[in-house]
């Protein structure tokens, strides 16, 4: 029921306008202060740092995400210059995104997944705060964009879909009949 009013509800959309624009906010300024900081943004500090201490269980000690301390090892820090370039840049377009009102579940969904890493990562900062949040407006689907520009630009995608998926590529006007390429 609660599902269904977050998806479908116009009063429901108007409420998630103002959380999409206050989540799209802090992720924007996120984003803002790591590309034009003082210093340029460097994770390896942090990177370093999961690895040395990651998660542990308080009785054996051993680490809770051991699967995400391996990838941080193997993966992140060797390319820790790509990924000093993906992550301010990702909260700034997450955060574009959701003030904008377009591709916004896609916007939240790699939202999430950096508040997710952040918390695999030892980071507690606003993070559970904003993943709850996300998951709200996740859930509502594209009625959290209602009153964005996803408005305006849904219709034009849907003709382009229709349009595509009508196109009959040169084959003549054969309704269903599909032609082997060699014919």
């Amino acid at each position: 029921m609660l599902t269904k009013w977050l998806r479908e509800n116009k009063a429901a959309a108007v409420l998630l306008t103002f959380l999409r624009l206050y989540v799209g906010w802090e992720w924007l300024t996120a984003g803002w202060h790591k590309i034009t900081g003082a210093k340029p943004f460097d994770a390896t500090g942090f990177l370093t740092n999961a690895i040395a201490k990651p998660i542990a269980d308080t009785a054996t000690h051993e680490a809770v995400y051991p699967t995400f301390v391996a990838f941080l090892k193997a993966f992140a820090l060797p390319n820790v210059k790509l990924f000093n370039l993906l992550i301010p840049w990702g909260e700034l377009l997450v955060g574009i995104g959701l003030i904008l009102g377009v591709l916004t579940t896609t916007a939240m969904f790699f939202g999430l997944l950096m508040n997710f890493m952040y918390m695999f990562a030892g980071t507690v900062s606003t993070n559970p705060w904003l993943t709850l949040l996300g998951i709200i407006l996740i859930t509502a689907g594209a009625n959290a964009g209602r009153f964005g520009v996803a408005y305006y630009v849904k219709p034009y995608v849907h003709h382009l879909v229709n349009v595509f998926k009508h196109h009959d590529h040169g084959h003549g006007r054969g309704g269903d009949k599909h032609h082997p390429a060699h014919a």
